[in-house]
């Protein structure tokens, strides 16, 4: 919940989750550090002042206006700032729950450590991820679902407080089960708490390089958080409650096949998987990877009293470590994406650690394993360089340019995030050099839009989204382009490396920072043509298709303009929302589909036009080319405070 609120403020990028994970990791790891001082301590009236303030913060959460402090200029900023305002008391107050619950029994019982209630709060967790996308974001918008939330974090609080009074006694029981057996054996050695870190680092960058690569190719929207969240949680209830449940030998056989398929599939840089095969591929990768990991670590679990909270400590410390690599760290150390192949690599190397008191074959299938996944990276590297003029990458995602011969035997220079193509150019006769491309060619949507909309006079444009500038070859002399993009990254690739915006007859300003916003806080420009084209990867900006970005938008056009929405896209039909958005605002939509041609490096695109006018679509030129939307019955207009990809994905 917490996480989709920021989005609107933030572009919708997909990191904003990976980012939000870092923080949900270091939040665990400030619980877990403040049960294990608490649990060696009498300080129940700290833990209650803590319950105390976190059902306070919930409440304001819940029923405050909650808006993003921070713009988009510092986003992991942001991120950590909102995060810990709204949510970071109430989540500490939760994450140190499990742990002082189990000392406090373990004293109060006499017994040894229930980790059995570590795996009891992972199911309730994965149970509720479950019902997040299937249950909750459908049917509530998100202020009905923090308020829904908040009620049910002050009955927990109610309760964790009624048990803390009781917990006054446990350390005076605590005097007495110092005789027992688990006291008088010895304490794990500093091999094992390594790895107690170690694991579970391996095990968080298994979840968060795998939900990056998901999310920033097929959308960032919370169905596809969960879902490799889902899978790392039932992993620590398996691992926690039915350790002998799967073989070792099983797993790790299962693991070493799993990496090694889909090693090679990533050493095809530019492959792009259904969303069903992606989706089934690396959420069984991800279970079986984090299994292994976890249900080692248990293995290696303490079994003094004293030491359990300090195994949590560790446990969290190693998960906050994982995330911060992956999220943050890593975009800054490498120019290309290579988080899935390093943590490939990262999980063969603590598989042979694990395996290292084990029977020589197992010791050699890692290590053989280890070193084909060095290799992989190795080659990932060389592959990534390989026709690559320009490579950046930043929090919004990896951009990449590829050059290489094109038809008709002319250079061509591809601009690249991840696997997903933003922009082609020819470069031959200045024919071909000022010809648009790709997604953007004469008999599209938007060529249709641009070439018929306002005759012969001069145009004011409007484009969300640069990519390469495409769109800048269609201006004429006294027409106006007015280009937002959020990626600070995109502008200098656009006009050092092509050339469409030097090209172009038109007046060009660029303008960064993310297009809503911008044009939100901008007077009235009155675009002929406004164009919605920002979508990074595959994924989807949802705060751009609400009622409320429709708002600004036709504050910006001038009567009888036209909206251009990009919808082009493996995995969801966008159509429908849109089709609803227009209905919402008194406005016509209509689809545009086109065709490929391999020639012309024209790609198979899709396009809704709205306009309050049917003038424009009765037009000979364009009238053949349109055609109504598709009307999904039941569906709700999308706002920022509600919406919901899972009707409209095709699986």
């Amino acid at each position: 919940m917490a996480a989709k609120q920021l989005l609107p403020a933030l572009g919708g990028s997909a990191s904003v989750w990976i980012t939000c994970l870092v923080f949900f990791q270091t939040a665990l790891l400030c619980g877990y550090l403040y049960a294990h001082w608490l649990a060696n301590r009498s300080q129940w009236l700290v833990h209650l002042l803590l319950l105390l303030a976190a059902g306070v913060a919930a409440l304001a959460w819940a029923f405050g206006n909650s808006k993003v402090a921070v713009g988009s200029s510092h986003p992991i900023a942001a991120v950590f700032a909102n995060l810990g305002i709204w949510i970071g008391v109430p989540f500490v107050a939760l994450a140190s729950t499990s742990p002082l619950m189990q000392v406090w029994w373990a004293r109060l019982q006499g017994s040894g450590i229930p980790y059995r209630l570590f795996a009891l709060s992972n199911l309730a967790s994965f149970l509720a991820l479950a019902l997040y996308p299937a249950l909750m974001e459908p049917i509530l918008a998100l202020k009905q679902q923090r308020i829904s939330w908040a009620c049910g974090f002050l009955a927990f609080a109610v309760i964790a407080a009624l048990l803390t009074w009781k917990s006054r006694q446990a350390p005076l029981v605590a005097e007495s089960a110092s005789t027992s057996s688990a006291s008088e054996l010895p304490p794990a050695s500093w091999t094992h708490q390594l790895l107690w870190v170690l694991l579970p680092m391996g095990a968080a960058m298994q979840l968060s390089a795998v939900t990056s690569y998901l999310t920033s190719n097929v959308a960032a929207i919370p169905l596809l958080w969960v879902l490799p969240l889902g899978a790392y949680l039932l992993t620590l209830v398996l691992a926690f409650q039915f350790p002998r449940l799967i073989p070792n030998a099983i797993i790790s056989r299962l693991l070493v096949i799993l990496l090694g398929a889909l090693g090679y599939m990533l050493s095809h840089t530019d492959a792009s998987l259904t969303m069903g095969a992606g989706l089934a591929f690396f959420l069984v990768e991800v279970f079986v990877s984090c299994l292994f990991l976890h249900s080692a670590a248990y293995a290696l679990r303490p079994q003094r009293t004293a030491q359990s909270t300090l195994f949590y400590l560790l446990f969290a410390a190693g998960g906050a470590l994982g995330s911060f690599l992956i999220g943050i760290a890593f975009p800054v150390l490498f120019r290309f994406n290579y988080d899935v192949a390093v943590t490939f690599f990262v999980t063969a190397l603590l598989a042979l650690l694990v395996a290292w008191s084990r029977p020589w074959a197992e010791r050699l299938l890692w290590s053989v394993a280890s070193v084909m996944l060095a290799v992989l990276v190795v080659w990932i590297h060389i592959a990534s360089n390989r026709e690559a003029i320009v490579s950046v990458r930043n929090f919004y995602g990896t951009l990449r340019v590829r050059q290489d011969i094109g038809f008709p035997g002319a250079t061509r220079r591809t601009l690249l995030n991840g696997a997903i193509q933003h922009g082609t150019q020819l470069f031959g006769t200045d024919a071909l050099r000022r010809t648009p491309t790709t997604y953007y060619a004469e008999d599209s949507g938007i060529g249709l839009a641009l070439r018929f909309c306002c005759q012969d006079r001069p145009r004011n444009i409007g484009v969300i989204g640069l990519g390469a500038g495409t769109i800048a070859a269609y201006g004429r002399p006294g027409d106006h382009i007015r280009f937002y993009d959020i990626d600070p990254a995109v502008p200098p690739i656009a006009k050092n490396v092509f050339s469409y915006l030097r090209d172009s007859a038109a007046q060009i300003q660029i303008i960064e920072g993310d297009g809503r916003l911008s044009l939100a806080n901008e007077p009235s420009h009155r675009f002929d043509v406004l164009v919605v084209d920002a979508f990074s990867g595959d994924a989807i900006p949802l705060h751009l298709l609400t009622t409320q970005a429709m708002a600004v938008y036709r504050r910006q056009l001038a009567p009888g303009g036209i909206l251009a929405f990009h919808i082009s896209n493996q995995h969801v039909d966008l159509g429908p929302p849109i089709a609803l958005l227009a209905q919402a605002s008194g406005m016509i939509a209509m689809r545009v589909s086109n065709p490929p041609n391999d020639e012309r490096d024209e790609f198979a695109s899709t396009w809704m036009l709205l306009c309050d006018s049917a003038v424009f679509f009765a037009q000979p030129q364009v009238a053949p080319h349109v055609h109504a939307p598709k009307v999904i019955p039941g569906m709700q207009v999308w706002t920022d405070d509600y919406s919901s990809l899972l009707p409209l994905v095709r699986w």
